[in-house]
This record gives structure tokens, C-alpha cells and sequence, in this order.
């Protein structure tokens, strides 16, 4: 996902209203574009809140700036630039990091970030993507980039599910169970994980890169008694954005994605989808105790 970013980064860049801001992180991967676009590629050099805050100053004047770095630097750091140099100053500009929530695991707690999206959705009307797959890169950067004015985050990550749906902002329907049915949401990278989980179970599964603004009307469509929500960053994120859509049903409803313990522990990002409960095993174990009798 990252290096279709950067092509597809550097392509934009033939437009003049498009400049990109970076905090050294694919810094060499942008020297081409760099080399062409002196003006318009920014290393500030590891200074994350610098970055937002020229992004800011670049969007005043005009121009869309694309904002790149680890989430946690991007997101985390510079979280009060982000909500004064781009919110308050009511200009927008495009935020696309790589890491997620533990794509670099090995490096440590500084690299991770599975509370990213909770964050930007403490700020109004931004849009989110979380693609699953690279080929869905592309769409996503055309839609926010281009011809646009509001504030997006797109969140890449080294998962990926096997097959790419780039038209599923809205909830796109991977596997029909019928009227009635209990129905998952996956979002980004953890379908194929999700679509393994309940193989042979009468469940309904979509899937969406968008879960800013969620597809609310797709949701009360599909949406039956139960559903499922599975996310690649912190549990429970969009579990607002469901209980407003669903308010007036009665549904149940469970939320599966990153925990809050800190597991103070490196290992690789198959290890933390398995303490989490994100891999196939452990989503099943969740489901079915969530769809059982008793559950």
C-alpha cells in the first residue's frame, strides 16, 4: 500500500494545487517527485507538528497538501496541530500514515497506534478510509485529493486481504445469508480474517474502506436483531456511528478490534492479531459465543 501511495502521490503532484508534507519518514521515496517539485514536496526533517502545521499554512493559500507519516507520529503527536492548524483554521488537508496498529510491532510502543481513528473522530466531519488491499490506494487518494476541500485520513497498512473491492466506501455485501440473518461488518484489512471466522455460519458479511462517514443507510438495509462490527484499530470505535443508525431497533450488538490493555510485549503483527482476538481463531471464539443461546 505504501509504495502505490508514493506513485500515486507523485502523480497528483502534476497538478499545482497539490504538495506534499513529510516528517523524513519516505522521504526517499519522494526525492523524484522532490527533485521535480522543489516547491511542493517539504521535508521538515523529524518534526511532526511542524508538518501539520504547514500543511495548514499551505491549505490557506490554496493548496492541498497530502500529510505522510507513522500514525502514531501523525495522528498521536500532532494531534493538537491537527485540531487547531486544520480545524480551527476551518481548511482541510489529506493525512495518509503507514503502521496502523502494529504493523512495525517489532519496533515498539512508539510505532503503534490502534487509538488513531478514535481520534480523528473526536474532530467534526472528517473522512476515514482504511483500505484492505492496495488496489483499493489509488481510488481512495483520487476521491480525497482531488477536487475536494474537507479534511481526510487514510490509514495504510502492511495486512491486506487477498481480493480488493475499490468501490466499497458503502457497504458492499461479500456473502449473503438471507433475510434475517446475523450481519458482520468488516472494515479494511481484517475480511478475509473475518469471512474465515464464520465459513459455516448463516452470517451476512459487508465490508467497507470507509468508515467515515459510515454507510449508515447500507447498515439499516442489512441490519437485522444481531450484528458484528470487526476493526483493525481500537474495539469499539464505530460503535456510536451503529448505535445512532440502529437507534430506534432493537439490535445487539458486539465490537471486536484492538484492546485497551497495553500488552507491553514486541512480537510480530500475526502475535498481536492473536492476543487481541483479531486472527480467525480467536474472532470465532468471540462470534460464537456472541451468537449462542446463551451469549
Amino acid at each position: 500500500m505504501r509504495e502505490t501511495f508514493v506513485t500515486t502521490a507523485t502523480e497528483f503532484l502534476d497538478d499545482p494545487r497539490t504538495a506534499v508534507v513529510l516528517a523524513d519518514i519516505s522521504a526517499a521515496a519522494f526525492a523524484p517527485a522532490a527533485a521535480r517539485h522543489p516547491e511542493r514536496v517539504l521535508n521538515v526533517g523529524i518534526r511532526e507538528q511542524l508538518m501539520v502545521g504547514v500543511a495548514g499554512g499551505l491549505a490557506l493559500t490554496g493548496l492541498r497538501p497530502i500529510v505522510h507519516s507513522y500514525a502514531p507520529f501523525l495522528v498521536e503527536r500532532a494531534y493538537e496541530q491537527i485540531k487547531l492548524d486544520l480545524d480551527h483554521q476551518g481548511v482541510g488537508a489529506v493525512l495518509v500514515s503507514v503502521g496502523a496498529s502494529y504493523d512495525r510491532a517489532a519496533a515498539g510502543r512508539t510505532h503503534l497506534a490502534p487509538a488513531d481513528v478514535a481520534l480523528i473522530d473526536t474532530l467534526r466531519d472528517w473522512t476515514v478510509h482504511v483500505p484492505g488491499h492496495r488496489d483499493e490506494v489509488p481510488g481512495v487518494l483520487r476521491e480525497v485529493v482531488c477536487g475536494r476541500q474537507d479534511s481526510a485520513y487514510v490509514r495504510l497498512s502492511t495486512q491486506s486481504n487477498g481480493s480488493a473491492y475499490p468501490d466499497a466506501g458503502d457497504l458492499r455485501v461479500i456473502r449473503d445469508a438471507g433475510p434475517g440473518a446475523p450481519l458482520l461488518v468488516a472494515v479494511g484489512p481484517v475480511l478475509d480474517r473475518a469471512l474465515a471466522a464464520v465459513a459455516d455460519r448463516p452470517v451476512t458479511v459487508a465490508y467497507t474502506h470507509r468508515p467515515r462517514p459510515f454507510d449508515k443507510a447500507g447498515l439499516r438495509a442489512l441490519a437485522g436483531t444481531e450484528v458484528i462490527l470487526v476493526e483493525p484499530y481500537l474495539a469499539g470505535t464505530s460503535a456510536r456511528v451503529v448505535g445512532d443508525a440502529l437507534a430506534d431497533r432493537p439490535h445487539r450488538l458486539l465490537a471486536l478490534g484492538v484492546g485497551r490493555a497495553d500488552l507491553r510485549r514486541y512480537g510480530s503483527p500475526a502475535d498481536h492479531d492473536r492476543w487481541h482476538g483479531l486472527d480467525a481463531a480467536g474472532l470465532r471464539r468471540s462470534i460464537d459465543a456472541f451468537l449462542s443461546p446463551a451469549g
